[in-house]
């Protein structure tokens, strides 16, 4: 093995911050909200709504993609999609994902467990709506996940949609729109150092209180 596949010798000290039961919040989505809030306002974080999805496919394998985090509140987290994506399907089949946030530059993850259903048609109508033009043609251009012959074929059924919806508004197609993740276990993740890293989960008990505990790193 030569020393470009070697990765042992790469090592990185992690001692910004901690994660202890006195500082902790009573519930994971206002320990999420402060998290958010720090790494929106860290300069080196770019996109601090970024987050991995994973679903399970028909084959039993996972499947993970970055997606946005468009709005959260106490229900869970909401993010937009094509509904006959790979994920859309893989959503549909089990009505479950698992949600990542990591921030490297402040040392800290958040793993999400969720319970996955589309919100309202008017809430997706709203959000879709908000869009630039050009995202908005882009959402009906595409038939996300499905082969298509070359780029041409997304480029020529752009320029052919411009010119439908110049001086119109575009309908949200019946196959785009939201989903909200709802939480039932998440954990929080803040590097220490010596490899002994926080490790603090959430766990929702019937449906209503959250269980608070402790994880070995």
């Amino acid at each position: 093995m030569n020393n470009s596949e070697n990765l042992h010798s790469k090592r990185r000290i992690y001692e910004k911050s901690q994660l202890i039961e006195s500082e902790i919040k009573e519930t994971p989505i206002e320990q999420f909200r402060d998290w958010f809030l720090d790494a929106e306002n860290a300069p080196e974080v770019s996109e601090a709504n970024a987050m991995a999805i994973s679903t399970v496919e028909k084959d039993g394998c996972p499947r993970t993609r970055m997606v946005l985090l468009k709005s959260y509140n106490g229900e869970g987290f909401i993010f937009y999609t094509n509904y006959d994506s790979r994920k859309g399907k893989s959503i549909e089949n089990t009505h479950q994902a698992c949600l990542n946030f990591f921030w490297p530059s402040l040392e800290r993850q958040i793993i999400i467990k969720a319970h996955v259903e589309k919100i309202a048609e008017h809430l997706s109508d709203g959000y879709f709506h908000s869009r630039p033009k050009g995202s908005q043609l882009g959402a009906v251009v595409s038939p996300q996940s499905q082969e298509i012959p070359n780029r041409d074929f997304l480029e020529n059924k752009l320029k052919d949609l411009e010119k439908e919806y110049e001086n119109k508004d575009v309908p949200r197609p019946e196959n785009w729109g939201g989903y909200i993740a709802k939480p039932y276990e998440m954990e929080f993740w803040q590097g220490r150092p010596n490899r002994l890293h926080d490790r603090v989960l959430y766990t929702l008990e019937d449906h209503i209180d959250w269980k608070i505990s402790r994880l070995a790193p």
